[in-house]
């Protein structure tokens, strides 16, 4: 399959886990990537090993959580592959993150952590959209998480923010033919679940699931290509949960 054939993406948090994966298999089928991530030494090697198999990948430094940093992506994504197709906003405080109540936790790291976590999707969905209306289309995918719906502190509330403002945006960019979505993993084998969530609550929350085993990165790839393709061309607005049966929405 060769859906993103000549087409340029954006996917930020790249250099590792479920990022890595979405940028991996967009190069695969064809999409020009910009590993976009604030650590220079595994974004550069994930965009290398990607060209090495053929694939087309370059690297861009940002922090999302800051305007000029996300508009300097997005004027490079231009000068380098003449313009923007698409963007995956997956870059997120998660796998190094303070354990805390919202009524407690320091305020300077709450501002920092939603700073990343929901702003940085604004960031650069801002950077992006000038130069997908001049394409004449275009397509968005945030990473929000079943935490919206569960108890999960200020991460919880960041990914319940998610979601609102990919439906906010969905609105206000579909005049420019620019669709935005959103998936939400549940539960997932990666190195920062396994770095921030304790084994037993792990087995906890699956022993709660429909289908009993965590998500891996390979099962949040299918659902982040089809809402980037034309497969997906009538959809826009929606948050598509990808966990196992973890939270059942009407």
């Amino acid at each position: 399959m060769s859906r993103f054939t000549d087409r340029s993406i954006i996917v930020t948090g790249a250099a590792r886990g479920i990022g890595e994966a979405y940028a991996r298999a967009l190069a695969a089928e064809g999409a020009k990537v910009v590993v976009a991530d604030l650590n220079s030494e595994l974004g550069e090697a994930v965009a290398k090993d990607i060209t090495a198999n053929g694939g087309t990948a370059v690297f861009a430094q940002v922090d999302v959580a800051d305007p000029e940093s996300a508009k300097a992506v997005a004027d490079f994504t231009v000068a380098e592959f003449g313009g923007i197709d698409h963007l995956v906003n997956n870059a997120a405080i998660y796998g190094d993150m303070k354990l805390d109540l919202l009524v407690t936790v320091p305020w300077d790291y709450y501002k920092k952590f939603m700073a990343v976590n929901l702003d940085g999707a604004l960031n650069m969905t801002r950077a992006v959209w000038r130069p997908m209306k001049k394409r004449g289309s275009g397509s968005i995918v945030n990473q929000s998480s079943t935490a919206a719906w569960t108890y999960s502190g200020f991460y919880g509330l960041a990914k319940a923010g998610i979601n609102s403002l990919t439906q906010q945006l969905a609105r206000e960019l579909g005049n420019d033919g620019i669709r935005i979505n959103a998936i939400a993993p549940g539960p997932t084998d990666t190195e920062a679940t396994r770095s921030i969530v304790p084994g037993q609550f792990v087995e906890q929350l699956v022993s709660q699931m429909a289908l009993k085993r965590l998500g891996t990165v390979d099962d949040m790839v299918g659902a982040c290509l089809y809402l980037l393709s034309d497969d997906a061309a009538w959809v826009t607005g929606q948050i598509l949960n990808v966990d196992g049966g973890q939270v059942f929405r009407a």
